[in-house]
């Protein structure tokens, strides 16, 4: 079962973890004088591609650089004439100084830049807006 535990008892700080059953698969910790920006949208400039980590780092306006896995790329940043056989190599796929819109998936945390994607999502009281996205397409329940 999926449940969502807030631990507000101090003024400093507020948690929220994710559980599913006795496992954590999502924890935030908000403090009044950190900003959070997880998923805030960006337009950013691919600053550096690593390909033995296959990603690709991206300024997008923080002090540190975003962390772009090559899973986390669309395919229309792909090259038009780009024919994937297997597995796609980061530095076919994009190039440095090329600009990229990315969501952020997972905060700062350390001296770790934060994680980026261009799975793209907006989300509404009745509407989850994703574009670009091939695992998108799916109706609610609850609506």
């Amino acid at each position: 079962m999926k449940r969502m535990l807030i631990n507000a008892t101090q003024q400093e700080e507020l948690r929220v973890a994710l559980v599913d059953g006795q496992r954590l698969y999502d924890l935030d910790i908000e403090s009044p004088g950190h900003e959070q920006k997880k998923a805030n949208i960006y337009k950013g400039k691919i600053t550096r591609i690593e390909p033995s980590l296959e990603a690709a780092f991206v300024d997008y306006g923080a002090e540190r650089h975003g962390f772009l896995p090559l899973k986390e790329i669309a395919r229309e940043y792909f090259p038009a004439n780009y024919s994937a056989h297997g597995r796609p190599n980061i530095k076919d796929v994009l190039r440095e100084g090329q600009e990229v819109i990315v969501q952020i998936d997972k905060e700062e945390r350390g001296n770790k830049g934060a994680a980026l994607t261009t799975f793209i999502s907006l989300a509404g009281s009745y509407l989850v807006l994703m574009p670009n996205n091939p695992r998108a397409g799916g109706i609610s329940r609850r609506i």
